[in-house]
């Protein structure tokens, strides 16, 4: 068996047979000079907002900046909640710190990491403003649990989709059940750029036109301001190198998807918790997340075996010393925190070869015996 390392992850893999076409957009961009926004740019939000199955798409610098902005659309301020999740990045909680609310975090489901809709509606409050469920390491969330819950209690629901680009909830691509959503494009991503960026998705023409002068410091004709606004624009020459992968990621999908039902086989007789997909889902699998109680031990024999692997995420959001002023304790969500404790991300991209999935296997039972 071929020895060689197993990287966590793989970006020239996926980057050497676009290169020339990836080389001509930037080079078209570089050459028209469009740096900001652009042609490029436009192109993308076109097309995105097509596969997305949305009115609108908006190209922003990261994933980070169109979920703040998407909860500026809901006008969620100061003095207001949204409840969200502690078992996922740190970015979903900072959209809600931007706008000066407060982050109210429920524990998770224990099959899928994502919220949970019986613990969302006992946390609405009178000061609840909106529910921020994420589609967590490339699986949606319970959208229609969810979903009954915000008309029940006339809440509006922002999608962070920023792992689960094409990721479908009963055959519906995830972006467009929520008010708006929003979307990062970061290098590691199922669909990345060369850089940072991110999209807004929503089929509200209001909330797009607002959005598009937001990302723009507020503007909507140049040196007139409206308002307070920001400088979240997506750059030329990352538009072009997203319009370019974008045709590619319905293959990259279900190249993951077929990586992911090998792990499952390959590992299904170990003592490993692993990856559920819910009936009502579709996984695009950004990440293929195992569990185990073992879980430290089991990486350093993975990483000794030069076989790569990451946590995601080691330590809920509750419990980080940024969000220490809210007052929440360890044993608040023990799903959340059990989860932190025990799940380690495999290798998963749409180049990894039968052969790497059945190394990274055989270390994983060689651990066992």
């Amino acid at each position: 068996m071929d020895e060689s390392p197993i990287p966590y992850l793989d970006l020239p893999a996926q980057l050497r047979p676009l290169r020339k076409e990836l080389d001509a957009v930037i080079a078209k961009t570089l050459d028209n000079c469009s740096f900001c926004l652009g042609p490029e740019v436009a192109a993308f939000e076109r097309e995105f907002a097509k596969y997305c199955g949305a009115r609108h798409a908006l190209g922003f610098n990261s994933g980070t900046s169109a979920l703040h902005v998407a909860l500026m659309l809901l006008n969620v301020g100061p003095g207001d909640e949204v409840i969200t999740t502690p078992h996922t990045f740190v970015a979903t909680s900072w959209a809600i710190s931007y706008v000066g609310a407060k982050p109210v975090y429920v524990d998770v489901d224990d099959a899928t990491f994502t919220l949970d809709p019986a613990l969302v509606e006992r946390a609405i409050t009178p000061r609840t403003k909106a529910i921020m469920p994420v589609h967590l390491y490339g699986h949606p969330a319970d959208l229609d649990g969810l979903l009954e819950v915000a008309r029940r209690h006339n809440l509006p629901l922002v999608e962070d989709a920023c792992q689960a680009h094409g990721a479908k909830y009963k055959g519906v691509t995830v972006g467009t059940a929520g008010a708006v959503s929003g979307f990062s494009f970061y290098p590691g991503k199922n669909l990345g750029a060369a850089g940072e960026g991110g999209a807004l998705v929503t089929n509200d023409d209001a909330f797009a036109a607002r959005a598009r002068s937001l990302r723009e410091h507020g503007s909507t004709q140049r040196y007139y301001h409206d308002e307070i606004g920001f400088n979240y624009r997506m750059e030329g020459i990352q538009g072009g190198v997203l319009g370019v992968k974008l045709p590619h990621l319905p293959a990259w999908s279900a190249a993951r998807r077929r990586v992911a039902h090998r792990y499952h086989e390959l590992l299904a007789g170990t003592p490993l918790q692993l990856p559920l997909e819910a009936a009502w889902a579709e996984s695009v699998y950004h990440l293929y997340v195992v569990r185990h109680p073992r879980r430290d031990e089991l990486k350093k024999h993975l990483e000794a075996n030069k076989v790569g692997c990451a946590l995601h995420y080691p330590l809920p959001l509750h419990l980080q010393k940024c969000y220490a002023f809210l007052g929440y304790q360890p044993g608040d969500f023990p799903v959340a925190e059990k989860a932190a404790r025990e799940c380690l991300s495999l290798p998963i991209y749409p180049e990894l070869s039968d052969a790497q999935v059945e190394r990274v296997a055989a270390v994983i039972q060689s651990f066992f015996k």
